[in-house]
């Protein structure tokens, strides 16, 4: 106990006792660097001093890569809640409630569609922070449903890649998304309209084992962690240490694995530039 809880009366106690948010300092996991956490929002979350990128909210991402941050949000489709009933320290219905709330989201993709640099398109963003952006039923149908929206108005489509891999809640029902969404992605391109992949930190497992890595063109963020198996587990299978820099984006484009590592801020202007490129469409007046 200290003087303030011995001493001071409880309604003056109340004054001087403020109560800090926990996240007011944000401190960047390269170089240490501590940053006031709106200007780290301001910043499109990319530390200022060392160029770290740190995850982005979906909605934070869409708002930043839409005309004036004006889009229409697209309904998830709904999927059974909980097939095989799973259950580990809690129930999975409830775990998905947990993250409904926290995030606000559905599920881990969320749907968007609206103008990139006057020229329509239809995007869809994993979101980490909804049970590490894993692959379910509700994922799968979501990402279906965004290509054949883009085939069905004849606009490019962007998926903002974030996963841990399929979502073990749901085990088969999670591993078949990764064959519906490959079929999908086969539409688009019979439609023969762009299908544009931004790999972000971390893609792995089944999603970079499906749609993650089928774009006509990937595009990665600095430093995104990107891969099927873990470098841990690479290396206790091959029993050889992995090269420096292994998985990350700028390895994997020396290796011809992604074709750009474009920085976040200079996403905007390169997901506009390529789309009006490959729908032949003209450069904006402004």
């Amino acid at each position: 106990m200290n003087w303030i809880s011995n001493v001071v009366p409880p309604k003056i106690r109340s004054i001087l006792k403020r109560e800090t948010p926990e996240n007011l300092w944000v401190k960047c996991p390269e170089s240490g660097e501590l940053v006031f956490h709106k200007d780290l929002e301001a910043n499109l979350f990319v530390v200022p001093g060392s160029g770290y990128h740190m995850r982005i909210p979906a909605k934070a991402r869409l708002d930043a890569l839409f005309d004036d941050g004006v889009y229409e949000s697209l309904p998830s489709p709904e999927a059974p809640a909980d097939p095989l009933k799973f259950r580990d320290v809690k129930r999975y219905t409830d775990r998905l409630k947990d993250y409904r709330t926290k995030t606000g989201a559905y599920d881990a993709v969320r749907l968007a569609a609206g103008a990139l640099q006057e020229l329509q398109v239809t995007v869809a963003a994993q979101d980490f922070d909804f049970l590490g952006g894993s692959l379910g039923m509700a994922a799968g149908e979501a990402i279906v449903a965004g290509m054949m929206r883009a085939v069905e108005h004849r606009t490019p489509f962007i998926i903002f890649t974030a996963s841990g891999g399929a979502r073990m809640q749901e085990g088969m029902f999670s591993l078949m998304q990764m064959p519906r969404t490959t079929v999908a992605v086969q539409r688009l391109k019979e439609a023969k309209l762009p299908y544009i992949v931004v790999l972000t930190n971390p893609t792995t497992g089944g999603v970079t084992a499906s749609y993650a890595m089928l774009g006509d063109l990937h595009i990665a963020e600095p430093g995104a962690v990107i891969g099927f198996a873990g470098a841990r587990v690479i290396e206790q299978t091959i029993r050889e240490r992995l090269p420096e820099g292994f998985q990350r984006s700028e390895y994997l484009l020396q290796h011809g694995m992604v074709d750009m590592v474009v920085p976040r801020a200079q996403m905007r202007d390169t997901l506009g530039r390529v789309c009006r490129l490959l729908m032949k469409a003209p450069v904006p007046a402004s």
